[in-house]
C-alpha cells in the first residue's frame, strides 16, 4: 500500500476538519493576493448595487482554495451557497432542478465543471447570460420549448483542468483566475493559523518547516500539521504537544515527507523516471503504469509540483527528470539522453 500523504486531493474524513479551518472573508483568506484585489472590488460593487455578482471561474491543481473562495464570495454577498459537481449534473435535468430552486443572489457553485456534458453545458448558457431556462415538454413533432425566468444569480465554477473547458462557456465568466502555489511565508501563516483553530501549539520555525515541505498547497500544509501534531502527542510525550523545529523535523521524516515535501508516491514516480527510463524521455502512459497510478492522477496531481521544484520537464517526447532530480536521489546523472523506446 502506497501512502499519498502529500495528495492534494481532500479525502472524506477531511470534509469536516476543513470546513473548521475554512477562512469565512476575504480578510482572513491568506495569499493570491492580485485575485483578492480583483474580487474585493468585484464583490463590494455588486453589494452597494444591491445586485447578484458576476461570475467566476477558479483554475488551478486541488488544494489551493478554489471551493473556500466559492464559500467567501457567497458569504461576502451574504447569500445562500448551492454546491454540486460536474459528474454529479448528469442530465440537464439535474441542472434545471437546481437552477429553479435558486433565491435572487445566490451562489450556485459547480466543482470539475470541466466534466459537465455538453447537454448540461448548453442549458447553462442561457441561465448564465440571460437568467433563463428554456425546458423541452415532449417528444418528437410534438415538442414544445418554454422559458422560465430565473433569480439573477452568481456561478462559481472550480476546474484542474482549463484546458479542456469549451470556448463559450469560458467566455460567460465575468472573472477567470488561475490559484497560484503558495510562497512558503503565506503558508507559514495559514499553518500557524490552523494552530490556533486546532489549539495546537507551535514556534514559528516549527511553522516554517511544515510550511516549507507543504508543496505550495494549503490543504497539504493543514494535513502535516494534523500528522506532525499526532507524532509530537504519541512519539514525544515530553513536548506536552508543542511543535518545534525539531519535533517537526521529526514527524514529518517519521510520516515520508523528505527535505522538499516529496511523499513516497511522488518519489516513486522521480525513481523510476530516473533509473527504470534512465531519466526519460518517457511516455506519460508508459511512466504511470511504471507505478501503477492512472495516467491523469501523475499528470494532475504529482507532476506540477515535480516541474515547479525544476525536477521534471515535459518535452514534445515525454517526460524527461532534470540533474537535480538525480542528485535529490542520490543518484549520478546520465551524461547524456538519446531518447527512449517508450515515447508517445
Amino acid at each position: 500500500m502506497r501512502e499519498e500523504l502529500l495528495s492534494p486531493d481532500q479525502e472524506p474524513q477531511e470534509i469536516e476538519v476543513e470546513i473548521g479551518l475554512r477562512p469565512r472573508t476575504l480578510e482572513e483568506f491568506v495569499g493570491q493576493e492580485e485575485l483578492k484585489g480583483h474580487l474585493r472590488v468585484m464583490l463590494s460593487a455588486a453589494r452597494e448595487r444591491e445586485q447578484a455578482s458576476d461570475h467566476f471561474l477558479f483554475a488551478g491543481p486541488p488544494g489551493l482554495g478554489k471551493t473556500t473562495l466559492a464559500h467567501i464570495v457567497a458569504n461576502e454577498m451574504e447569500s445562500e451557497l448551492h454546491i454540486t459537481s460536474g459528474p454529479a449534473l448528469e442530465r440537464a435535468g439535474d441542472l434545471a432542478a437546481i437552477l429553479t430552486k435558486l433565491e435572487p443572489g445566490d451562489v450556485l457553485f459547480i466543482d470539475e465543471i470541466h466534466r459537465l456534458s455538453r447537454a448540461v453545458e448548453e442549458v447553462l448558457y442561457p441561465a448564465m447570460e440571460d437568467f433563463e431556462l428554456d425546458i423541452i415538454l415532449g417528444k418528437g413533432p410534438a415538442a414544445r420549448s418554454i422559458r422560465l425566468e430565473l433569480p439573477n444569480f452568481t456561478l462559481v465554477g472550480a476546474t484542474t483542468r482549463t484546458g479542456l473547458i469549451t470556448g463559450p462557456l469560458r467566455d460567460r465568466f465575468g472573472l477567470t483566475a488561475r490559484l497560484d502555489y503558495y510562497e512558503p511565508d503565506d503558508l507559514r501563516a495559514i499553518v500557524e493559523r490552523a494552530a490556533t483553530i486546532l489549539g495546537v501549539r507551535i514556534d514559528s520555525k516549527g511553522a516554517t518547516e511544515i510550511a516549507r515541505r507543504s508543496r505550495g498547497t494549503p490543504r497539504i500544509g493543514n494535513r502535516l500539521l494534523r500528522q506532525v501534531r499526532d507524532f509530537a502527542q504519541i512519539e514525544r510525550p515530553d513536548s506536552n504537544g508543542s511543535i518545534n523545529q525539531d519535533i517537526a523535523n521529526d514527524g514529518l521524516a517519521f510520516f515520508g515527507v523528505d527535505t522538499l515535501g516529496l511523499d513516497k508516491a511522488t518519489r516513486a514516480i522521480l525513481n523510476s523516471l530516473c533509473t527504470r527510463f534512465n531519466g526519460g524521455p518517457v511516455g506519460l502512459k508508459t511512466l504511470a503504469i511504471s507505478v501503477s497510478e492512472p495516467d491523469d492522477t501523475v499528470e494532475d496531481v504529482y507532476e506540477p509540483f515535480l516541474i515547479q521544484q525544476g525536477l521534471l520537464i515535459r518535452t514534445p517526447k515525454g517526460r524527461t527528470a532534470t540533474p537535480a532530480a538525480f542528485t535529490h536521489l542520490g543518484l549520478d546523472p546520465p551524461k547524456h539522453n538519446t531518447g527512449s523506446l517508450f515515447e508517445e
